[in-house]
């Protein structure tokens, strides 16, 4: 379209350099809320295999059949583990540890983006059959190590969240209320471990 057609009413064109940054920053937007949909959609399915793998059995083994025939002893499974979860706390208790792992998650996207535009990694063109071993090697490894970078400040700065994430969960067990809440959670760590308390 010619570019008075493009133009919004009233007149006014926005600039192509404020189109650019907008664009970039509405889709930082969009990562954040679908990181945040998916890691509240899957936080159930993440809290009982926390459960599970620091060995809390609140319910005794099934008696079943292997492939073979033979009878064996089944663990429960997840939906057995969650329904148990729910009679304990109610459905709320499914979603306990959900907002620091939301904090956390929104962290590392919004770090990785800013660390993009701080760094930005010139030439990023894909390996090609022209290019020989040591261009698509080096490309290759300059590609890897930017990527590292990220993920490697994205993961420090959101750790702190995370360790609050998993302590809320593990009081399932114990059913403690030491980490009630992300604030308070902080200053209790603060005031008992330091600073090193928060990237155990």
């Amino acid at each position: 379209l010619p570019p008075s057609a493009r133009a919004p009413p009233g007149g006014a064109t926005v600039p192509a350099e404020a189109a650019g940054p907008a664009r970039a920053e509405g889709a930082e937007g969009l990562f954040v809320v679908l990181g945040a949909g998916l890691a509240a959609a899957s936080h159930p399915l993440l809290y009982v295999k926390l459960l599970v793998q620091v060995g809390h059995e609140p319910l005794p083994p099934t008696i079943g059949r292997n492939v073979l025939g033979r009878k064996v002893l089944y663990l429960p499974g997840f939906f057995t583990y969650a329904r148990h979860i729910v009679e304990v706390d109610g459905k709320r208790g499914l979603f306990r540890g959900l907002t620091p792992r939301l904090i956390s998650s929104t962290l590392a996207t919004i770090t990785r983006g800013t660390v993009k535009k701080a760094f930005p990694l010139e030439d990023m063109e894909h390996v090609s059959n022209k290019d020989d071993v040591k261009t698509s090697l080096r490309k290759v490894v300059k590609e890897t190590s930017h990527e590292m970078m990220m993920q490697c400040v994205s993961r420090v700065v959101s750790h702190p969240l995370h360790v609050i994430s998993m302590r809320c969960m593990v009081q399932f067990v114990g059913r403690e209320v030491k980490y009630s809440g992300v604030f308070s959670a902080i200053g209790r760590i603060l005031k008992e471990e330091g600073l090193l308390g928060f990237f155990v």
